[in-house]
């Protein structure tokens, strides 16, 4: 029986601003800024957090759905780890404003960058076994960078968006390989978010198993997939994305690891089989749980697979848990995708002066975990919200009160 996504998109955020540019203004050592392949960075404004980014995301795929599709979705699952309460999931917030049935099952879970794809294969899971053909769930992975990382090396690096999925026995965007999971998990501290004020992040410790975890989970994935090859059983190979620098270092390893390639061969191959899944992301920057999902956007978008492909996935999340999968891309995806116009979106950002970036980014700290009261009043950036969220119909945090969170439609 096949299940896997049916449709897919991501919010890319509305602003942006130039990596480089970040750099020189912050001082940063600009021999760092080749490692990272980045171009720009999407912004969030201090009216966005993870709430409105995931709402953001699913509203263009549930308003494609006829109602009765719609109230055909039993499952919400949301991967993130911006997550806003110890208790209450930021999925309740997500369900009330996309407007979902009541009789949905909805829930939130943590795992760092792995967020995203412990939702999905939990949503498949769910989905596959359910005695109801015509079930469907929908996943999001949604994120917002905190203002801790101000000043920092991970600055550059982080992006502001989501990606929402609907999950099906109507896979026509990728249908999952039932049972191709290759898994690899150890405990390590390499980042975390100990105080909604505090990222700490040891880059070196971060890439190290980062490494590990993709060499050890396609090893898993080989035990189990016979006869599965790193470079002739998938067409594309789209990995977890904190930056295009890491994915780069990343499959070189795989393909010296498991084939001995060359370098020049290995780079041979990366063009060819990696770089369409980068586009994207070099662009947004790291959206964390959502970073693979982004990656797999990039490719159907400016990849252009022609008709079904197999495609290697590789998912990693900090602390540390992976997983190695694969799926067939549907004939579809292409144009599944191509409706939503991601690209577009990407294109039609606004472009921040670093005076803009500064301010808005200060001012993210007011949307923190912990908050009890605030009004998010545009008027430090009114030139900013007015150009890019009035009349945009997108959701956007308006106060917290007594810690609940208030959102309107701009």
């Amino acid at each position: 029986m096949a299940v896997g996504i049916e449709a897919l998109n991501a919010y890319v955020a509305r602003a942006c601003f130039g990596v480089e540019e970040l750099f020189r203004a912050r001082g940063l050592d600009l021999a760092r800024f080749q490692n990272l392949m980045m171009r720009q960075k999407s912004v969030n404004l201090p009216c966005e957090d993870a709430i409105t980014n995931g709402v953001n995301a699913a509203r263009p795929l549930l308003d494609r759905m006829t109602p009765e599709e719609r109230d055909s979705i039993e499952l919400l699952v949301v991967g993130t780890e911006s997550g806003l309460d110890l208790g209450k999931p930021i999925s309740t917030y997500i369900h009330h404003y996309l407007g979902l049935s009541s009789r949905c099952r909805s829930f939130e879970v943590k795992h760092a960058c792995f967020g995203g794809t412990a939702a999905l294969q939990t949503a498949a899971g769910i989905i596959g076994s359910s005695p109801v053909p015509t079930a469907k769930a929908l996943v999001i992975a949604a994120d917002a960078p905190s203002a801790a990382s101000r000043g920092t090396y991970w600055e550059p690096s982080e992006g502001g968006g989501a990606a929402a999925m609907i999950v099906s026995r109507r896979p026509d965007v990728l249908e999952l390989d039932p049972g191709a999971s290759g898994l690899h998990t150890f405990e390590v501290m390499d980042t975390l978010r100990p105080r909604p004020d505090l990222d700490v992040v040891d880059a070196d410790v971060s890439l190290l198993a980062y490494m590990t975890c993709l060499e050890q989970s396609f090893a898993a994935y080989r035990d189990r997939v016979a006869g599965a090859d790193v470079v002739d059983s998938f067409a594309h190979l789209v990995l977890h994305t904190p930056f295009a620098g890491m994915v780069k270092g990343a499959h070189r390893m795989l393909l010296r690891k498991y084939r001995g390639l060359p370098p020049r061969e290995s780079q041979a191959d990366f063009e060819r089989r990696v770089v369409p899944t980068l586009d994207y992301s070099s662009r947004v920057g790291n959206l964390f749980s959502a970073s693979l999902y982004l990656a797999l956007c990039s490719l159907i978008d400016t990849g252009g697979p022609v008709g079904p492909c197999r495609i290697g996935l590789f998912s990693y999340g900090s602390g540390c848990g992976s997983e190695f999968f694969s799926g067939v891309l549907g004939a579809g995806a292409v144009r599944n995708l191509g409706e939503l116009g991601i690209g577009a979106a990407l294109d039609n950002r606004r472009e921040l002066t670093f005076a803009q970036y500064d301010t808005v980014t200060e001012l993210g700290g007011d949307r923190a975990f912990g908050v009890q009261e605030r009004d998010f009043d545009p008027k430090p950036y009114a030139d900013l919200y007015a150009d890019l969220f009035d009349g945009a119909g997108l959701l956007v945090l308006d106060r917290i009160e007594n810690f609940h969170r208030v959102y309107r439609w701009s």
